[in-house]
């Protein structure tokens, strides 16, 4: 089983949406302390001395624009895809409702936080800023990436690579956010901590139903 029961899941999630709901009331309530944070974080990773160095600014906005949320639902639906043609027919739906149920949620969140993007902001980065949904639906690739596809591959040191070169990435995204005026700190820090609430409800949600989907021969797969 891809996911298995975890007694310590509860905890993650109460941790991690503990956490994210008290920086969402902070941002609500235009938390002084909070604002001043985000302003002096988000000065290290815009100032002009980042700016002039042409690497970087290009990897930034290739890793923001691989990012999108529309790509993030691209991305899992290969994933997917990909899976169900290999017999993984639950864990593939699993993965769709993984990445839509977050999306979901990260949008109403945001409609009710109402948080104005940074005054430097791209014009295509349009709508509220808290959370991010770049890094909410990166982070949830990635996760599905680690729980589902990774432990197909049979050589433990590719795993390993991968698994850290995806965590880079997440890291990186986020800084691309920052970095690009699109996302305060918190937004992108905010993101992570729902994603990985909403994480643990899913992998609740599949610990509990999947043996039950299994039993139906259309949904029946060569290993949940």
């Amino acid at each position: 089983m891809f996911i298995e029961r975890d007694d310590h899941r509860w905890w993650r999630f109460a941790l991690s949406g503990g956490f994210f709901l008290a920086l969402m009331l902070l941002i609500m309530f235009n938390s002084s302390v909070l604002t001043m944070i985000d302003a002096v974080l988000q000065s290290l990773f815009t100032s002009q001395r980042l700016e002039d160095i042409g690497w970087f600014h290009a990897l930034m906005s290739l890793l923001s624009f691989l990012a999108k949320p529309v790509l993030d639902l691209v991305w899992v639906f290969i994933i997917a895809g990909v899976l169900w043609l290999k017999g993984y027919r639950i864990p593939a739906l699993w993965s769709l409702g993984t990445i839509f149920g977050g999306d979901v949620l990260g949008t109403i969140i945001k409609h009710i936080v109402k948080r104005v993007r940074p005054a430097q902001h791209l014009a295509a980065d349009d709508g509220y800023s808290f959370p991010s949904g770049h890094t909410l639906g990166f982070f949830l690739v990635v996760a599905i990436l680690f729980l589902i596809v990774i432990p197909l591959i049979q050589k433990a040191s590719v795993r390993t690579i991968l698994q850290i070169l995806l965590i880079f990435a997440v890291f990186f995204l986020a800084v691309s956010r920052v970095y690009l005026y699109a996302h305060w700190p918190f937004d992108t820090i905010g993101a992570m901590l729902l994603a990985y609430a909403w994480l643990q409800v899913a992998e609740w949600l599949y610990v509990a139903w999947a043996p039950r989907l299994q039993r139906i021969p259309f949904f029946r797969s060569v290993e949940i």
